[in-house]
């Protein structure tokens, strides 16, 4: 009975089936149908399992994709892309207000608010033995490049160097790097020194800021020695400028590369709190032989600084020799310059100074060219990497010269 009741619920399955055919089948035999039927079946199977093939695909997609969230979110923050982990940014910037009357007969006073610099460092970890270092500044805020006009600022690159780590006690350096030479030249952010503006010796005898193109060693001795040597291009001064170093800077845009620099440092930080340091520097051409009358030149720097407990003191001598008639016949074969300035901290957050310096950039004949300047200011830091200051100014200069008193206001910030 089970049996015939099955064979009839088939056969009714079967004609329903075959009724799903339709009209274009109706002349078709049973066999022909069946056939038919048959073929669309296989059909169907093969779609279904496209379907469950494609299915299983996503559910894959989904599961990986979900592993990967669970792990971004399992470390937190510290999931970043690798060159992220091993690039560091950084900076800093000075704004400064300059109030300060001109004694010179006719002169005109300096009433000025200036952005003086804006700088951006970046810095990349290839691995433990090569890194980049770079610093990307503006100054003075605006730069025109227009047919009439062009503004007072500049953009620089003041450094773009690869640092290679050769042994623990060896590196090497290799691109636009500052030079090895006096006290703010390597460190100048305005937060780690006194004064508004930077000391005028180091400005106009050394040169800060003074960077060259080229390679250089660096090498730690032990017991608190070591010494930096350095192949880079030099200076090119002019008789236009009187031979004055600071106007020989090239910067490495375009510099002529005829004669090169050649450089020496030899410092000493054996005892906490006290640096000594010395540097000397040879260029077989200054004008780059662009002056038949002139020739060699040589730079000799030395300095002391000391932090013990709250006293604070800087103390530099820098002294340029030139060769040739052309230098020597305006004074310029002799170029040198010193300052002292004993400081006091407070407090953490104020510190004191008083600072004298001289410096003359034709001191080689009888004419009176040397400059004189005595300093006293405040800082104050309400953040270590954040400074505010205040310092007052007293000038005198040759018969002729400008000569500027007055007050210097100032803030200044590094990250």
């Amino acid at each position: 009975m089970i049996s015939e009741k099955r064979s009839i619920v088939a056969s009714a399955a079967m004609a329903a089936l075959l009724g799903l055919a339709g009209p274009a089948q109706a002349d078709m035999s049973v066999e022909e149908r069946l056939k038919a039927l048959e073929a669309r079946l296989n059909s169907l199977e093969k779609e279904n399992q496209t379907l469950k093939g494609q299915l299983r695909q996503a559910e894959q997609k989904v599961e990986a994709t979900g592993e990967q969230v669970e792990k971004i979110v399992s470390q937190g923050p510290s999931a970043k892309a690798a060159w992220a982990e091993k690039t560091q940014f950084g900076g800093y910037g000075e704004l400064h207000l300059n109030k300060l009357k001109n004694n010179k007969p006719g002169g005109s006073n300096k009433d000025e608010l200036d952005f003086h610099r804006f700088v951006l460092f970046m810095g990349h970890q290839f691995n433990d033995k090569v890194r980049f270092q770079s610093e990307l500044e503006i100054e003075h805020v605006l730069v025109k490049d227009t047919k009439d006009a062009s503004g007072p600022g500049e953009v620089e690159l003041e450094q773009a160097y690869l640092d290679f780590r050769l042994t623990d006690s060896l590196s090497a350096k290799a691109g636009l790097f500052l030079m090895p030479v006096g006290i703010l030249n390597e460190t100048h952010e305005p937060p780690t020194f006194y004064g508004v503006e930077r000391n005028p010796v180091e400005n106009n005898i050394i040169p800060t800021t003074w960077w060259e193109g080229g390679a250089s060693l660096s090498a730690n001795l032990g017991n608190g020695f070591s010494v930096d040597g350095a192949v880079t291009s030099g200076l090119q001064t002019t008789a236009a400028k009187n031979y004055a170093v600071r106007d020989g800077r090239l910067k490495v845009a375009k510099a002529k590369a005829k004669d090169a620099a050649y450089t020496a440092r030899l410092k000493w930080t054996g005892m906490p709190g006290l640096e000594l340091a010395g540097t000397v520097q040879y260029q077989s051409d200054i004008t780059q032989s662009a002056d038949a009358t002139a020739g060699s030149a040589k730079l000799y720097e030395a300095h002391a600084v000391l932090n013990k407990g709250a006293f604070g003191l800087r103390a530099l001598y820098a002294n340029w020799d030139l060769e040739g008639s052309g230098p020597k016949a305006v004074g310029a074969d002799k170029q040198k310059g010193w300052y002292v300035e004993p400081s006091f901290k407070l407090s953490e957050q104020w510190g004191v100074f008083a600072r004298h310096s001289r410096w003359d950039n034709q001191a080689g004949d009888a004419t009176d060219s040397r400059f004189a300047q005595s300093d006293v200011g405040v800082n104050f830091w309400p953040h270590r990497d954040v400074v505010v200051k205040l310092d007052y100014q007293k000038q005198n200069a040759p018969n002729g010269k400008d000569e500027f008193d007055g007050f210097n206001v100032g803030v200044g910030y590094q990250f």
